[in-house]
């Protein structure tokens, strides 16, 4: 069986979008949310954020709960697609 892709889907592409998008809302540079999230006991870099940002890496279960935690919003913000307005 070959190996399983690494490439990130649909779900994932949403939420480094959003991820982006609440972390500007919020004023927060990518290394003051890394290092929110790392504060929360999951470490984590400047550089693997902006990896998840760009959808260049997988964001799994426990980054997003810990990025949205850090958020200090519901990880399913970060799943939902935005509704227009």
């Amino acid at each position: 069986m070959p190996p399983r892709s690494l490439e990130v889907g649909p779900a994932g592409i949403q939420a480094a979008r959003i991820i982006g998008i609440l972390r500007a809302e919020r004023g927060l540079s990518q290394r003051q949310l890394a290092g929110r999230v790392t504060a929360l006991g999951h470490a984590m870099s400047n550089t693997m954020l902006s990896r998840i940002e760009r959808a260049q890496r997988r964001c799994d279960a426990d980054d997003l709960v810990v990025i949205a935690e850090a958020l200090v919003v519901s990880p399913l913000v970060l799943l939902q697609r935005p509704t227009a307005t």
